[in-house]
């Protein structure tokens, strides 16, 4: 199977959250698109192309609304991204994305989420040359070649195009994402995008097939989920 197997595999793995922690991931993204430009998605793209992932994420209305106007507000607060990166069970390896105004506490939580799960924080770098940071389309459609003449007219590098049951994932270069959604839309208005998103997709995987891996697995993820200022968790585990 061809690496774009591999990115469509990437992103449904991608740790699952609770709804509460979803609406509040989108709470915090949107609260800061709004405060960072005008809050009106029609004249503020970050901010439209924010509540567009949230949409698909079936977050409701009035979190985005209550996000927005919250912005419009007096409030400050000063979220900032951070990216930490560890070793897991079984030669695994894990990328975590904050959204955060108290450095101290995430990175003291992600770490006691290592530790307490046998695995292990590492410094910047240590993890991230493993992996390519792409932007991935996945919908359901069959025609490769239709795909490819709409993002070459476009001079859309294409990174991997692939399909799978009916299913197209394509990955190009992280700043072509919504470029490429933009150029197939016009020119194939009733596709629907199940996945369009900015994702890791490690070099190589590794199974686990150790019972003590998995219960540190899953021990693991579950504490990052529970993590306040944890936006997204990348791995390269494939569970048997």
């Amino acid at each position: 199977m061809g690496r774009a197997f591999e990115v469509r595999k990437a992103a449904m793995a991608k740790t699952s959250v609770q709804k509460t922690k979803v609406y509040s991931k989108y709470g915090k993204e949107i609260y800061m698109a709004a405060k960072e430009g005008v809050p009106d998605p029609e004249m503020n793209l970050s901010l439209k192309r924010v509540i567009e992932r949230a949409r698909q994420d079936q977050v409701p209305n009035d979190i985005i609304a209550r996000a927005i106007e919250k912005a419009k507000g007096g409030e400050q607060e000063a979220y900032h991204g951070v990216r930490y990166e560890g070793f897991g069970p079984g030669g695994s390896t894990f990328i975590i994305e904050c959204l955060t105004d108290n450095d101290n506490r995430s990175v003291s939580e992600v770490r006691n989420a290592f530790t307490k799960s046998q695995g292990k924080m590492g410094v910047s770098g240590s993890v991230i040359h493993g992996y390519d940071h792409v932007g991935l389309l996945g919908f359901e459609y069959n025609d490769e070649e239709k795909i490819m003449e709409i993002l070459f007219d476009q001079d859309i590098e294409l990174h991997e195009i692939e399909v799978e049951e009916g299913f197209m994932s394509v990955s190009v270069d992280t700043t072509d994402l919504y470029k490429s959604k933009e150029a197939i839309e016009s020119v194939l208005p009733d596709i629907k995008f199940d996945v369009c998103e900015l994702t890791y997709v490690p070099h190589e995987s590794v199974t686990l097939d150790n019972e003590d891996d998995l219960k540190n697995f899953e021990k693991l993820t579950s504490m990052l989920e529970e993590c306040e200022d944890v936006q997204d968790v990348y791995h390269n585990i494939i569970k048997t």
